[in-house]
C-alpha cells in the first residue's frame, strides 16, 4: 500500500514530470525539507467519485501533505501531484488542504503551498468549487497569524490562482510555472487574441508587470533556497518575535562611505540599495518583489542580529517619485511587518507622488492612500532616515513624524519640504525672478529658499525631526533606538478592522 501511494500516477506520468524539467511532490517535499523530518498525513485517502465518471482513483487523490522541519522549525505543507489527474482539485483533494492548514493554525507555525494544478477537477463539479471556497477562507482566517508561502512549480489555473494570490509570498520558476485566470485557448476565443503561455502568466510577467509574484527562481532548487532563507528572517506566527541571529558585525560599526554617497547635485541619482546593504548586519539585504516597481525597495535585513523590515525609495529609477504599484507595493509589505512583530526601518529620498494623467486616472490617490494608511496602522517600532528630498504628500506618507513614525533622523544632505527648492522659489519669489532674469538671481534665491526652509536643522527646532545623524553613524544610532524601543506598547481603538482603501 505505502509503495502503491507513493507512486502517484504512476511510472510513465512521473518520466514525463522530470521530461518537462519538474519533480514529483515528494522529490520537491525531500529537497525543501530537514532530511528525514517529512511526516506525512492522508497518505491512502481516494477520491469519492465513481470510476464511472471518467476518474482512476489513486491513493493521495493528488496532493500530498503533511508537516516537517525547516532548519529545526516546524512547517506544514502540500504538494500537488502533477502525475495524479494533473493535479486538479476535487472534493478530498481539498480536504487534505484543509486538514493541514487548520493543524498549521493551531500549531502556530507557517504553512507552505507547493503548486502545481491544471485548476478544478472537472469531473467533480461544483465540489471541486466547494473544496476551493474552503481553502481561500482558511487563507483568510491565517492571514497575519501565521507565514503563508507559496511556490508555483508548474501550472496554476484558474480557481487555483487565489489562494496563491491570498498567501504572503508567491515565488514562480522560471521556464515551467505560469499562472492565469483563463488559458491561451480560452483567451483565443473570448477576445480573438493569440497568446502564450509565457506572455499570458509566466514568472516575468507576474514579478515585473502584475506584481503577483514576489521573486523568480532559476529552478526548483533555486525555489526552495528563497524559502529557507526567506523562513529564516520570520517569526513562526504573530504572538512571537522574529528569530534573533548572532553575528559578528559590531552595533557600534560606522562606515565612512556613506558621507559621501549622496551627491551634492540633489537631481543627481544614486543606488539606495547600497546604502541600505552598507548598514544592515554583513551587508545582507533579502529584496522583496526586486523586478517590480523598482522606485521603491522592500526586503528583510537584519540589524543587531534581529529582522527589520526595509522601506526606501530608489533615487535610480523615476527619481524615487511614488506611483500607484510602489505605493501598493510597500502597503503591503508594510502590513506584513506590522503583522508579524518586525520594526520598519524607511529611508527616504522622494520628490512626490508621480503627476500625470495616467497615474490621476488610475487611481493615485485612492492607491496612493493605501502607504499612507499602513504606516499610520502599523504599531511595531518604527524608524525613518530622511537621506535627502522629503517633499509634499509623499514625505507625509513615508514614515513621518506625524503618521506616528516613533523616532525620525535626518541626513545633513535632507530638505523637507512642501515642494523642491526650484518650484518653490518660483512662487514665493516671483516677482523677484520678473524682474531680474539672470542665472544668477535665480540660483541664489533657490539656495536662499533651501536654506531658510528646507534644510533638516529647521524640522529639527520644531521636533519634526528628532536629530541629525552623520551618515557614517547611521548603523550605530539606528541599532540604539531598535533597543530603545524593543518593548513598544502601542494601544488602538478597539474595532474590528479598519478599511483600507482597496
Amino acid at each position: 500500500m505505502n509503495e502503491l501511494a507513493k507512486e502517484g500516477g504512476g511510472q510513465t506520468r512521473i518520466d514525463d514530470q522530470h521530461k518537462k524539467g519538474k519533480r514529483t511532490a515528494r522529490e520537491r517535499i525531500e529537497m525543501l525539507l530537514d532530511p528525514e523530518s517529512f511526516v506525512e498525513l492522508d497518505k491512502f485517502v481516494l477520491s469519492r467519485a465513481e470510476e464511472t465518471e471518467k476518474i482512476v482513483r489513486h491513493y493521495g487523490d493528488g496532493v500530498v501533505t503533511g508537516y516537517g522541519t525547516i532548519e529545526g522549525k516546524t512547517i506544514f505543507l502540500f504538494a500537488h501531484d502533477f502525475t495524479v489527474l494533473g493535479g486538479s482539485l476535487g472534493e478530498m483533494f481539498g480536504k487534505k488542504i484543509n486538514k493541514v492548514m487548520d493543524l498549521a493554525m493551531k500549531a502556530g507555525v507557517p504553512f507552505i503551498g507547493l503548486n502545481d494544478s491544471g485548476g478544478a477537477r472537472i469531473q467533480e463539479g461544483v465540489q471541486s468549487l466547494a473544496a476551493y471556497s474552503e481553502i481561500f477562507f482558511r487563507n483568510t482566517l491565517a492571514s497575519g497569524v501565521i507565514p503563508q508561502i507559496s511556490a508555483i512549480l508548474g501550472p496554476c489555473a484558474g480557481g487555483a490562482v487565489y489562494s496563491p494570490a491570498m498567501t504572503d509570498f508567491v515565488i514562480m520558476v522560471e521556464k515551467t510555472s505560469n499562472m492565469f485566470i483563463t488559458g491561451p485557448d480560452v483567451v483565443k476565443a473570448a477576445v480573438g487574441e493569440d497568446v502564450t503561455f509565457e506572455q499570458l502568466g509566466g514568472p516575468q510577467v507576474h514579478a515585473t508587470m502584475s506584481g503577483v509574484s514576489h521573486f523568480v527562481a532559476s529552478s526548483e532548487e533555486n525555489c526552495f533556497e528563497i524559502i529557507r532563507k526567506l523562513l529564516s528572517f520570520l517569526p513562526q506566527n504573530n504572538s512571537v518575535f522574529p528569530p534573533r541571529i548572532e553575528n559578528s558585525d559590531s552595533a557600534d560599526r560606522t562606515d565612512e562611505s556613506l558621507d559621501s554617497i549622496v551627491p551634492p547635485d540633489s537631481n543627481k541619482p544614486y543606488d539606495m540599495k547600497k546604502l541600505v546593504s552598507t548598514i544592515l548586519d554583513e551587508n545582507d539585504f533579502f529584496e522583496v518583489h526586486s523586478l517590480w516597481a523598482p522606485n521603491i525597495i522592500v526586503g528583510f535585513g537584519r540589524l543587531d542580529g534581529g529582522t527589520v523590515g526595509i522601506v526606501a525609495n530608489q533615487p535610480m529609477v523615476l527619481a524615487g517619485a511614488l506611483d500607484i504599484d510602489s505605493s501598493n507595493k510597500a502597503a503591503r509589505f508594510i502590513r506584513f511587518c506590522d503583522a508579524f512583530n518586525i520594526p520598519i526601518v524607511t529611508f527616504v529620498d522622494v520628490p512626490g507622488y508621480m503627476p500625470g494623467i495616467e497615474q490621476e486616472s488610475g487611481g493615485i490617490i485612492r492607491h496612493g492612500s493605501k502607504l499612507l494608511f499602513a504606516y499610520c496602522e502599523a504599531t511595531v517600532p518604527k524608524i525613518t532616515i530622511v537621506v535627502r528630498k522629503a517633499y509634499g504628500g509623499a514625505y507625509c506618507a513615508m514614515g513621518s513624524k506625524y503618521s506616528k513614525a516613533d523616532l525620525n533622523f535626518a541626513w545633513p544632505s535632507a530638505q523637507l519640504a512642501v515642494m523642491g527648492p526650484e518650484g518653490a522659489a518660483k512662487i514665493i519669489y516671483r516677482k523677484e525672478l520678473e524682474a531680474d532674469h539672470e542665472e544668477a538671481t535665480r540660483t541664489r534665491l533657490v539656495n536662499e529658499y533651501a536654506e531658510k526652509y528646507a534644510n533638516p536643522f529647521i524640522a529639527a527646532e520644531r521636533g519634526i525631526i528628532d536629530g541629525v545623524l552623520r551618515p557614517a553613524e547611521s548603523r550605530k544610532e539606528i541599532i540604539r533606538a531598535l533597543r530603545t524601543l524593543a518593548n513598544k506598547s502601542e494601544q488602538r481603538p478597539v474595532k474590528k478592522h479598519g478599511n483600507i482603501e482597496l
